[in-house]
């Protein structure tokens, strides 16, 4: 298996962290311990649980660690959308991140496959 950062979902989903944080920034200062938080702790976890995952010993390691870093993702996609829904970022603000999202969505699920078929 290669190492995590040559793993272009790792690349994806890092990039996806640093979008996030600027996207947070223009959240409301009462949200900097709650919502903002979250929705970094949440970003954070996606490449770190790849990157964890890719370390281990087992396929079955690894795909235990992208379940985490998919469902790190529909949290972040959730967080964001309430983000719009609560009228903190406008819709075409937070479109790149949720495109992103979506992308890297899918990259975990195939890569899922391919280690479950390898098994």
């Amino acid at each position: 298996m290669k190492n995590h950062k040559e793993l272009v979902v790792w690349q994806r989903s890092m990039t996806l962290v640093k979008e996030v944080y600027r996207l947070t920034n223009y959240l409301p200062r009462e949200e900097t311990h709650g919502l903002s938080a979250q929705m970094r702790r949440a970003a954070v976890s996606i490449p770190s649980n790849i990157a964890e995952g890719n370390a281990r010993a087992s396929e079955k390691d690894f795909l235990r660690f992208l379940y985490i870093a998919s469902g790190s993702n529909a949290e972040l996609e959730t967080q964001l959308l309430l983000c719009q829904e609560l009228g903190y970022l406008e819709k075409d603000t937070i479109k790149g991140a949720l495109s992103l999202s979506e992308e890297i969505s899918k990259m975990i699920r195939s890569l899922t496959k391919k280690l479950k078929a390898g098994s």
